[in-house]
């Protein structure tokens, strides 16, 4: 599966909480293009439902918790994001699910490139049929 997990950089301040950070290319392997943050959603919701051509993305829950489903295809994993100290990176080619487990939980996205419509696929026979194509392209 094409992703990983990050420790997000945090400096505990004695009596003044903590304070985490990320810097672009020191801490995942593109620049960031766009930051997003999906809030105010009730738990039980699911988003998501589609994968990227190519972009790739940071993400972490800075409040609350949020689970992310993660296929490529072949395989399927859960990952729990609940520690704001914790990220996942998702390489292009993953068709991903969120199910926020509380309300208000707050789900925050550091993009590779600007919002492309033409990027997503949204359908998951397409994004079927997309990884097979690119298994063919990648024939000799």
């Amino acid at each position: 599966m094409n992703y990983y997990k990050i420790d997000i950089k945090t400096i505990r301040t004695e009596k003044e909480g903590m304070l985490s950070f990320f810097e672009g290319t020191r801490a995942f392997p593109f620049e960031i293009r766009r930051i997003y943050y999906i809030h105010h959603v009730p738990a039980g919701a699911r988003r998501g439902a589609h994968a990227h051509k190519t972009l790739q993305q940071m993400i972490f829950c800075p409040y609350g918790s949020v689970t992310i489903f993660l296929n490529d295809g072949e395989t399927e994993e859960q990952i729990l994001l609940d520690d704001p100290g914790i990220g996942i990176v998702l390489m292009p080619g993953l068709w991903r699910d969120m199910l926020w487990n509380i309300d208000n939980s707050v789900l925050c996205v550091a993009a590779s490139d600007y919002y492309d419509e033409h990027d997503y696929i949204r359908d998951y026979d397409e994004y079927l049929a997309y990884l097979k194509s690119k298994k063919e392209e990648a024939r000799p």
